[in-house]
């Protein structure tokens, strides 16, 4: 399957990005960003094209809110330092500029930080991997089961339910894979505190 067809396919999906990428460099042909409730859509195109599912696991994006913010502080702060340089080295008066104001006080509440899906797909006879992607809330990390469609996921949604949290909703049999049957922690976790 080439990778232009494949693409072509996966565009019939709404998607928030498709990105070709260097397999070289990345590992994979193309990354696709979903919304949870597109990811069935996208798994039974794959799918349809022969692909085999290789991997799911979830990444804690915990903190980079945060970071993402004092970035933009800090971006905000060096240019009106900058406007001031300048206006100071032309001899003018230097601007007034108001501090940033930060994200959370221009919300109602503070932004929550997301858990991130993984599923990573591949193709025998071209080897074209494609990686799907569904970000998710940290408080209410949801996304649906693929395993009606590749029964294979079936223990990959069970590992990544233990230790990241993560529910498929209608998997068959959401118990502890590896965990202790009464495990109510989910150790990949970035706050997670043994």
């Amino acid at each position: 399957m080439k990778r232009a067809a494949i693409k072509q396919k996966l565009a019939a999906v709404p998607a928030e990005a498709m990105v070709e990428t260097e397999v070289a460099r990345k590992g994979f042909a193309l990354d696709l960003k979903v919304a949870p409730e597109q990811i069935v859509a996208a798994v039974s195109v794959l799918d349809a094209e022969g692909f085999f599912i290789e991997a799911i696991t979830g990444v804690d994006w915990l903190g980079e809110k945060a970071a993402l913010r004092k970035e933009a502080e800090a971006k905000a702060a060096a240019e009106a330092k900058a406007q001031a340089e300048a206006a100071a080295a032309a001899g003018e008066e230097a601007p007034v500029v108001a501090a940033p104001v930060p994200v959370e006080a221009a919300q109602a509440e503070p932004a929550v930080d997301d858990l991130e899906v993984v599923y990573d797909f591949n193709h025998y006879e071209s080897l074209c991997r494609v990686v799907i992607r569904a970000r998710v809330p940290r408080n209410q990390p949801e996304v649906p089961t693929i395993s009606q469609v590749y029964p294979g996921a079936n223990w990959h949604e069970r590992e990544t339910h233990d230790f990241f949290g993560i529910t498929f909703v209608g998997h068959p049999y959401l118990e502890p894979l590896l965990l202790p049957e009464d495990a109510d922690y989910h150790p990949l976790l970035k706050d997670f505190r043994p």
